[in-house]
């Protein structure tokens, strides 16, 4: 069976030689708690459908020091008591070699939409007619095309750039991972990108494909620890944001986003489950944003938010403020 997942935060473990390896197994209601319980201790959080017949999923979190085992078994107990299940981690030490040989064997070339194709550089290179390709560092655990958050993303920026071009100026992808994001925005709309990562092999393991897909000129990469960093500030407003990461955090920086963005702008938001797309959409809806697109691959939505343009204030003849 195809592993399918999605990332938190894009990690590069290729400089660590042991990784420490937190999973579980629960059905998929208890999903987004356990994730995010992970994700408080974990620098690389992934969920992955196990066994479709059984309705389990795969909750994985990988570390590259040792855990506080106090605070993993608080969120762990919290994360129970919330979903009403409980489930019992196992942990192990894992090859750092032998986890991205796993991970790069188990991602073929995949074709996304109508316009792209990701090839892992493990793969050999070969003509793709009417496509852009964009080869990606298997050493990557995720962010290779396979699952469905970067699937759909990769599909909403195709609408995105049908319709609406011209009006992009420059963008952002926060959690970039691999980079992919930021690469296919640079790739399709030959606008300049900014890619921001928490972690800083995530950071460098971006740069890196920049360079190999040879839009290193366009995709800036940097660390940043979300939209109150420098880096973030000083370039927004943007006309296009990608955030591929989890319910949670789409949730918590939500009117961050909607600061960030342009008038008339773009938010491409995925890394959900279609059972928190309610959730994630009524974040955004409190802070003045409105749904233009769902798109679903598999279990996995995501969101094509706009902001609405700015609207110009003046005064009638009678004197009385109005806005057009």
């Amino acid at each position: 069976m195809a592993r399918r997942g999605c990332e938190s935060r894009g990690v590069s473990e290729r400089h660590a030689t042991r990784l420490r390896l937190i999973s579980l197994e629960v059905p998929e209601a208890a999903v987004a708690a356990y994730a995010a319980a992970l994700e408080d201790v974990c620098a690389s959080v992934g969920m992955f459908e196990a066994n479709e017949a059984r309705g389990l999923w795969r909750v994985e979190g990988v570390c590259r020091a040792a855990p506080d085992m106090a605070q993993l078994s608080a969120r762990l107990a919290l994360a129970a008591l919330v979903s009403g299940i409980a489930a019992e981690p196992a942990a192990e030490m894992v090859a750092a070699e032998g986890w991205l040989a796993r991970t790069a064997s188990a991602f073929p070339a995949q074709r996304v939409g109508q316009r792209f194709v990701l090839r892992g550089t493990h793969l050999p290179a070969g003509p793709e007619p009417g496509r852009r390709v964009l080869t990606i560092d298997a050493g990557v655990a995720f962010g290779s095309g396979e699952h469905g958050s970067t699937r759909g993303c990769l599909r909403a920026l195709e609408a995105v750039a049908r319709r609406r071009a011209r009006r992009i100026r420059h963008g952002l992808d926060v959690g970039t991972g691999s980079g992919v994001l930021a690469l296919a925005a640079a790739t399709l709309l030959k606008r300049p990108m900014l890619a921001t990562d928490i972690d800083p092999w995530a950071v460098r393991t971006a740069r890196a494909n920049g360079a190999l897909n040879r839009v290193a000129a366009l995709v800036r990469c940097a660390r940043a620890d979300g939209w109150n960093s420098p880096v973030i500030r000083r370039a927004a407003p943007f006309d296009l944001v990608f955030a591929n990461i989890l319910a949670r955090p789409l949730c918590a920086m939500a009117a961050e986003l909607a600061h960030g963005l342009a008038p008339g702008g773009t938010a491409i938001l995925a890394g959900l489950l279609g059972t928190q797309a309610a959730m994630v959409l009524a974040a955004h809806r409190r802070v003045g944003l409105r749904l233009e697109r769902r798109l679903d691959e598999g279990k996995w939505t995501t969101l094509v938010l706009r902001k609405a343009e700015r609207r110009m204030a003046g005064r009638d003849h009678e004197g009385r403020v109005y806005a057009a």
